[in-house]
């Protein structure tokens, strides 16, 4: 009998479907249960029409029987690739702000800003293909994807206004618009700016390139704040603890969207940690703490690792259900 004939054969409520499951229910083994019946009877349809429909299946337009479907039709699917939200993503994002401030600070008066940033965007390109390359969700390769967007980040929006003195005003409006720009094509793109949903090259480039949109930003912000303003870094840092506290009271009381809370507070954890880091960093006489950028950028690397560890190791960090690719 052929496939075309054993699926016509076996579909529901065909005579034959029916008389197979009499011959069942009468050649049953003698002492069994009727749960036991029922499992063996249910399994021999399920072999039997199964095995049917798959040999019916079609392939395929353009796909030959029996060929598998050509390398570049083939849609590459990944596990969701992002950490899930919680309140030590949040303890890490801040410390990985802050940190790529002050080693962008350290490095670019160290080594001057050509060196430092050349270096600074092998070892972030580098991070980032690192990142692509694997398929799943891994805690460490991920923190430093964003360790090193938060350094070169940095050294991108301090280049623009100390080699080539463009205003802070001017970046920062150059800045918002990058980012806005990004959102709407991701937006347009794929009909979500859900994190749950970074399972495919196309949204996880989209995600990477806001980020990377908002370190710069940040970091454009913090110093517009602190210098441009006159506020000073500590009135910066007060002025953008505030501000982050907007989406979290919005979301959790006022009903704000998930998605536009995240990605506020998201954005806005940059210049905190920057102004955080100048803060401490800088001089007396330059209205910081003193500690010294590359002092305080080893103290915090230092605190990504702990962090880091602890949510890789008791899986804090992982999503519990992956969302479909698009």
């Amino acid at each position: 009998m052929g496939p075309v004939a054993m699926a016509r054969r076996y579909q529901p409520g065909s005579p034959q479907r029916r008389s197979s499951l009499a011959a069942g229910r009468i050649g049953a083994r003698r002492g069994q249960t009727l749960e036991q019946v029922i499992m063996d009877r249910r399994s021999g349809e399920s072999v039997v029409w199964q095995s049917a429909r798959r040999a019916t299946a079609q392939p395929p337009i353009g796909v030959a029987p029996g060929r598998r479907l050509p390398l570049h039709r083939r849609r590459r699917r990944t596990r969701v690739k992002v950490p899930e939200v919680t309140i030590w993503f949040w303890v890490a994002k801040l410390a990985t702000t802050a940190m790529g401030e002050a080693t962008s600070d350290f490095l670019a008066h160290k080594f001057g800003p050509i060196v430092a940033g050349s270096v600074g965007a092998l070892v972030f390109a580098g991070a980032i293909c690192l990142q692509f390359w694997v398929r799943r969700y891994v805690t460490w390769v991920y923190w430093l994807a964003v360790a090193m967007v938060a350094v070169f980040g940095t050294m991108a929006a301090d280049g623009l206004h100390i080699e080539l003195h463009i205003p802070y005003a001017v970046t920062t409006t150059m800045y918002i618009i990058g980012l806005a720009a990004v959102f709407a094509v991701w937006y347009w793109s794929e009909q979500t700016l859900d994190i749950h949903s970074i399972n495919n090259p196309r949204r996880e480039f989209f995600y990477w390139a806001t980020v990377l949109a908002t370190f710069a930003l940040g970091t454009a912000a913090g110093d517009l704040t602190a210098v441009t303003l006159h506020l000073g870094y500590f009135s910066s840092v007060l002025l953008f603890a505030l501000l982050i506290l907007i989406p979290a009271v919005a979301y959790r009381w006022l009903g704000m969207n998930e998605v536009f809370a995240f990605w506020f507070a998201y954005v806005l954890t940059r210049p905190l940690g920057a102004s955080v880091a100048d803060w401490v960093g800088f001089a007396h006489s330059r209205g910081g703490l003193g500690l010294g950028s590359g002092t305080f950028a080893w103290l915090l690397t230092f605190a990504i690792v702990v962090v880091v560890a602890y949510i890789g190791r008791s899986g804090k960090d992982r999503q519990r259900s992956p969302a479909p690719a698009g």
